[in-house]
């Protein structure tokens, strides 16, 4: 647990300390909005645009001893598949970033006492969906299933809204199955 929380607190740190627009996802998220559980890779969300943003990203991967392969930010680009990750120098845990073109949604918050920003819960609600629908064998996605009831659980989440977008991603079905 030391070696997440310090991994945490100086991504935040190094993030924060550049200026970079991001926030998190995934397990950490889902920690903040209520429900307890592990993980050995940290997801983080990081807006490409603007001229600097690639920048103070390697700046502050590197700040915050996270190994740094530059090629993999460019080969995510072109593939469109957005995401890359990275190890810790530090510890045996990886770094997820994935890359948006899109303004963040997010949701300012703190995380071992700094302040910092999540992905909206409905928005990580309808990632978590579309995580369960690509997910084969289905039992796979058992761990998102509950992360999406407890994020409905313990937080307040626009449900029609999250519904309409189910709808247009086609994982409607899923959020009917989910919360029965």
């Amino acid at each position: 647990m030391d070696a997440f929380e310090s991994l945490v607190r100086r991504i935040v740190t190094c993030f924060n300390g550049v200026g970079l627009d991001y926030m998190f996802t995934g397990a950490l998220a889902v920690n903040y909005y209520g429900r307890a559980r592990t993980t050995t890779d940290v997801d983080v969300v990081v807006a490409v645009s603007g001229r600097e943003w690639r920048g103070r990203l390697v700046s502050a991967l590197k700040d915050a001893r996270i190994v740094v392969e530059e090629k993999k930010i460019d080969d995510a680009l072109k593939s469109g598949y957005k995401i890359v990750t990275f190890k810790d120098g530090k510890s045996p845990l990886t770094v997820d970033v994935i890359l948006s073109e899109e303004k963040l949604e997010k949701k300012a918050g703190n995380v071992l006492g700094l302040p910092t920003f999540f992905q909206t819960p409905d928005d990580l609600v309808l990632g978590k969906l579309r995580m369960i629908k690509a997910t084969v064998p289905r039992e796979r996605a058992l761990k998102d299933v509950e992360d999406v009831r407890a994020v409905l659980r313990f937080t307040r989440v626009n449900v029609e809204v999250v519904k309409k977008q189910a709808k247009r991603d086609s994982t409607l079905s899923i959020f009917e199955t989910v919360t029965r």
